[in-house]
């Protein structure tokens, strides 16, 4: 039969979990700044749809838009660190919502105005 560990009731007193202060400025200044990138990406996601229905219009062929939408998505963060001086607070979640938020927009908007139009 096994025998039972011992416990150190001194060795559970030190291994308590203490929360850290919470930084209320700093946490402030991060959500602002990440409300102007999501405006900015927002605003590029507008641009690349209205580009891409504009070119899908023109008769031009279905994969110029796909390639114009892919490469703004790309290049739409340097853009934003070009922009916004304190884009380096972003982490990579950040940038990851940011081109998600690119992505699905630009191409809900172009697929909503190639239908209506």
């Amino acid at each position: 039969m096994a025998k039972k560990v011992r416990r150190n009731p001194e060795a559970e007193e030190e291994a308590k979990f203490e929360f850290p202060e919470f930084d209320d400025a700093g946490f402030v200044k991060k959500e602002l700044e990440m409300t102007a990138a999501l405006s900015l990406a927002s605003a590029f996601a507008v641009l690349l749809g209205l580009l891409s229905w504009w070119v899908t219009n023109s008769g031009l062929p279905w994969w110029i838009p796909i390639l114009i939408g892919f490469a703004g998505i790309i290049a739409s963060p340097f853009a934003i660190r070009r922009l916004r001086a304190k884009s380096d607070l972003y982490t990579k979640g950040d940038w990851a919502g940011l081109l998600a938020l690119e992505f699905f927009g630009w191409f809900a908007l172009w697929f909503v105005l190639v239908n209506l139009f």
